[in-house]
């Protein structure tokens, strides 16, 4: 009787900035490049989209006018982030992978990720925010370190030194 070892799952949260697909690159080149055609982990990259009425962040007269063209845009960006993932890996001959566009705040997107696919990593960039910008915005890649259940990879990109 033949056993098959289940694959360990990474999650790849991706949004559509040069850190996130830093990131992603490196998690490629890092947990798949050595293994060439037979890596140990299954590839998840999670998009989270977020809800048009949170990014237009009013309410009141004209707001119900933007929204559609507001889901429009961001329902473009992230066609235009899952295309770019694809070409990304493909171009790193890792074709085992699943994709998913999951609208909602990136932080519970991506920890609801990790518990949906049983994750053993979640990977994600660091946009590299000052105590200030990171107190304001929110940091994700800190609420997932302390929220998901699995181990979280932050990927800093190195700063160019000119």
């Amino acid at each position: 009787m033949a056993t098959t070892t289940e694959k360990s799952v990474i999650v790849v949260g991706i949004d559509d900035s040069e850190h996130s697909f830093y990131a992603l690159n490196w998690a490629l080149d890092h947990f798949f490049a050595p293994f060439a055609s037979n890596p140990p982990f299954k590839l998840v990259v999670i998009h989270a989209k977020p809800t048009p009425s949170s990014v237009v962040g009013f309410a009141g007269p004209g707001a119900a006018d933007v929204l559609p063209f507001v889901e429009s845009d961001l329902r473009s960006i992230a066609a235009r982030v899952v295309e770019k993932v694809k070409e990304i890996c493909s171009s790193k001959s890792v074709n085992d992978l699943l994709v998913e566009v999951v609208e909602g705040d990136a932080r519970n997107v991506l920890c609801e990720a990790v518990e949906k696919h049983h994750a053993s990593i979640l990977v994600v960039g660091s946009h590299g925010y000052g105590a200030i910008k990171r107190a304001v915005l929110g940091s994700v890649s800190d609420y997932c370190a302390h929220h998901a259940h699995c181990s979280v990879m932050i990927v800093k990109k190195p700063k160019i030194k000119h």
